[in-house]
């Protein structure tokens, strides 16, 4: 049986290899060509963006694992009430009940 901390720490690797995978794109050399620089530059924009919002999910992640290890993992940092196993599927990271994220 898989355990929250054990699909915590999954989806906290795959987040890593992503923004390894980011980080080695941008660091690739860029092309002299100017219209193809131009390119580049904006596909570095979003995989900047992309590397952002993973950052922010490596948080999230992070702050569950903490929770999961103090024994607060499940309950809603807003209210106290039992997140849903059905929403923690979902979100395995969520901090908020349906209720609370609802009012966010």
């Amino acid at each position: 049986m898989t355990t929250p901390r054990d699909t915590l720490l999954k989806l906290r690797q795959e987040i890593l290899a992503e923004l390894d995978h980011i980080e080695q794109d941008l660091d690739a050399p860029k092309p002299k060509d100017w219209d193809d620089a131009a390119s580049e530059r904006q596909g570095d924009e979003v995989l900047q963006a992309l590397g952002e919002h993973d950052l922010e999910e490596l948080r999230g992640i992070d702050a569950a694992l903490k929770r999961v290890d103090e024994g607060e993992y499940g309950f809603c940092v807003k209210c106290g009430s039992e997140i849903s196993p059905e929403r923690l599927e979902l979100l395995p990271a969520t901090p908020f009940c349906k209720t609370c994220a609802a009012q966010i």
